[in-house]
């Protein structure tokens, strides 16, 4: 259950930081995006970073092994990247629709998720 939880936590957080490091280049398509400065939006990413961070501190404090977790530090790290992808893809379709994803950035992103198998398989 805690691997589940951590995965959940994991997701939830990169979904926030997703928005926080890209969802500011869409904010001049609102009007009350319009007109903010580069500071006002930095503001808004880190606002955004707290929740992100809210969630993906007890992700890896409750999935790291010597925590009572089920992953070890490397594993967490690289479910968080396979994550980030997945989420990064999700995000792209939805909020970027202009932006395309070719072949490459399918087999690029395919390959990290393949990480995930080499990193956890037992050799």
């Amino acid at each position: 259950m805690k691997g589940l939880r951590t995965i959940l936590f994991l997701t939830i957080s990169n979904t926030f930081m997703t928005f926080a490091w890209y969802g500011h280049l869409k904010f001049k398509e609102y009007s009350w995006g319009k007109n903010l400065g580069i500071f006002s939006i930095i503001v808004i990413s880190w606002g955004l970073a707290f929740f992100e961070y809210l969630f993906q501190v007890p992700a890896n404090e409750g999935g790291f092994k010597s925590n009572g977790g089920p992953f070890t530090l490397v594993q967490l790290k690289t479910i968080q990247e396979a994550i980030t992808l997945i989420v990064f893809m999700m995000f792209t379709l939805v909020f970027f629709k202009d932006e395309k994803l070719g072949w490459n950035h399918l087999v690029g992103f395919s390959l990290i998720v393949l990480a995930v198998f080499v990193i956890f398989k037992k050799w």
